[in-house]
């Protein structure tokens, strides 16, 4: 099985990750396109020139790797991907030959988490129109991605995850509910901005709290994104 994770920012997306990756059937990848993604746009993200020094800038080398033989002999390959990395110029011919899930947040949390470590981002960057296109894309061609929300996750890491399972076609293995401390070998570079809690976690944290209460610019992006969460959302299982 060859899984790509459709994700935004701030979204339980790394803590996934090590879920798959503490399973002994799966090589896991982080995020790609990211490399890709900012040398097509020019955005100044953090570490942004390391990000590139560190992974193909063609996309055809990318989808290679994703198609290609899976590291270490492993049988399957979770691929962990951001929404907004799929932009033009980014190939999308692959996607209906892998299994696909999109995993989804309230946006008023993403909105209020991705702000506190980048400034003023717009809803090109936070992912959610690009997973509804995507979602709405496979759909139309026949194909059911399955749709998670990361807040259920929380409130029941192991029946959740055990519904994914079952969902994708793929044997549970309770292995997936702890991790080391620390981060994973498969890390992209820019981990040491990112993922700080989830470095520090060896399991996923319990239920979130109230939906925060947002004002001005983070508001009015939350609102943008809700649209296309409430689709998603009306889905997941």
């Amino acid at each position: 099985m060859r899984l790509a994770m459709w994700s935004g920012p701030r979204n339980l997306s790394t803590a996934l990750m090590y879920a798959f990756g503490a399973r002994r059937d799966f090589a896991v990848m982080d995020e790609p396109f990211y490399a890709a993604y900012l040398a097509l746009t020019g955005l100044d993200h953090p570490m942004r020139d390391a990000i590139i020094a560190s992974q193909p800038t063609d996309p055809a080398r990318v989808v290679d790797h994703l198609l290609g033989p899976i590291r270490d002999g492993r049988p399957h390959l979770y691929q962990k991907h951001m929404s907004q990395h799929m932009i033009p110029g980014i190939p999308r011919d692959w996607i209906a030959d892998v299994t696909n899930v999109f995993l989804i947040r309230h946006p008023a949390r993403v909105a209020a988490s991705f702000s506190a470590k980048y400034d003023d981002p717009s809803l090109a960057d936070i992912g959610f129109i690009q997973q509804q296109e995507l979602y709405e894309t496979l759909t139309a061609a026949g194909v059911a991605p399955v749709v998670i929300d990361s807040a259920d996750i929380r409130r029941d890491p192991a029946g959740k995850l055990q519904q994914l399972c079952a969902a994708i076609g793929l044997e549970w293995d309770p292995a997936m509910l702890s991790w080391p401390a620390g981060g994973h070998p498969s890390d992209g570079v820019w981990a040491s901005h990112w993922y700080g809690s989830v470095h520090a976690s060896t399991g996923f944290a319990g239920p979130e709290g109230d939906i925060p209460d947002l004002d001005g610019p983070r508001a009015a992006l939350a609102r943008a994104a809700m649209p296309a969460y409430d689709r998603l959302r009306a889905v997941a299982i």
